[in-house]
């Protein structure tokens, strides 16, 4: 059988979660299949910088790069399967099966986080993925029942196949490997106690609600600790400052932008709870990277946070700060509450693997030929 699957959400060094989901995917699936043969699909421009040749190795594996936008059908030969990672634009295939991975359905659910012209290029791709594919991958529950809800697709297209976490990154790490971790964070700024967000920095997130929690909390305990944000500023951040201001904690809030993996993990460990309060998700990878390092977590109780969490983290009203602050004081107060939330997150992770998601959707290749 040859496979082509698109490389275009991973070419850039810092990947987003779907980046990670397709690169992971891959990864797994070289080491798994040997006997397929397999062509990595690489649109990019001959000297765009910023976009890299994937890295994936194996006799199995070709590289398919298209400079010029030709698209798959003239840059792939003889294929049986093509898998798009993430949605996009299909064309039309001449003989080869689709399957298309859809990662979440956030600009049906939360529209006022995308500029029209953005809504209105998701509705198109959508609309031909449902009309064309073959398989259409949902990573959650969520966002398969979300696809139901707003298209008229073919419910025996889809397969749920949940996303897995790179467990050589996110970990537990021992006793003595704190002492370095503080090290490292003291050189950012951190120094603990903190508590820790991770995400884009954009409405849909939450972080809003986050922060008028903590101004709860500082309010009605001694805790002195800071808030650590980590994530890139996305759509609709501005204005995030004056918020903060007017809450009065611009000293206590500390912004670092992207960091390295191993400074991810050191925060995850270090942490006194991850606090996810999205208003939606598709998968939520913080939530299960946060589980494998041990740290307790506080998410949503709607959308996919309360699927991917189960019943092994402090659920909230998203749109209820009160609720997050009283959370955030019942870890803060009782040690073995926070003890009792680690042991099950990390017990819960194993549920979510690279190798699993890399298993069934070969099932999902070999079920069309």
């Amino acid at each position: 059988m040859k496979i082509a699957i698109n490389c275009r959400c991973f070419l850039k060094k810092k990947k987003t979660g779907i980046g990670r989901y397709a690169y992971h995917l891959l990864k797994e699936i070289k080491t798994l299949d040997q006997q397929n043969q397999y062509q990595l699909y690489a649109p990019k421009r001959m000297f765009d910088l910023k976009r890299r040749t994937p890295q994936l190795t194996a006799p199995n594996f070709s590289i398919k790069r298209d400079y010029f936008r030709r698209g798959v059908s003239k840059t792939c030969k003889a294929i049986d399967v093509y898998h798009a990672p993430c949605s996009e634009l299909l064309e039309e295939s001449h003989g080869y099966k689709v399957v298309v991975t859809i990662h979440d359905l956030i600009f049906k659910t939360c529209p006022g986080v995308h500029t029209q012209k953005t809504i209105d290029m998701l509705e198109r791709q959508t609309a031909l993925i449902v009309e064309k594919a073959d398989r259409i991958i949902c990573i959650s529950r969520c966002t398969s029942q979300d696809l139901i809800k707003y298209y008229p697709v073919d419910e025996k297209k889809i397969r749920l196949i949940y996303n897995g976490v790179d467990k050589d990154i996110f970990y537990k790490i021992t006793e003595a490997e704190q002492q370095q971790a503080r090290k490292v964070l003291k050189a950012k700024g951190v120094e603990s106690p903190f508590l820790l967000f991770v995400g884009t920095i954009e409405p849909r997130k939450n972080l809003r609600g986050l922060l008028e929690a903590f101004r709860m909390l500082r309010s009605r305990t001694d805790f002195k600790g800071k808030v650590v944000v980590v994530g890139m500023k996305g759509w609709l951040s501005d204005g995030l400052e004056d918020y903060i201001r007017q809450l009065k904690i611009k000293n206590d809030v500390l912004f670092l932008g992207y960091v390295s993996n191993e400074e991810l993990r050191y925060l995850y460990n270090l942490t006194e709870a991850f606090v996810f309060p999205s208003y939606y998700e598709g998968f939520g990878f913080p939530i299960v990277e946060a589980f494998c390092c041990g740290a307790p977590v506080i998410t949503s109780n709607i959308s996919s946070p309360f699927e991917i969490a189960g019943d092994c983290a402090i659920t909230i009203d998203p749109y209820d700060p009160e609720q997050i602050a009283l959370a955030l004081q019942e870890i803060l107060a009782h040690p073995e509450k926070r003890e009792e939330l680690s042991q099950k997150g990390r017990k819960r992770s194993e549920l979510f693997s690279f190798k699993k998601t890399a298993e069934e959707t070969l099932k999902v290749y070999k079920e069309l030929i």
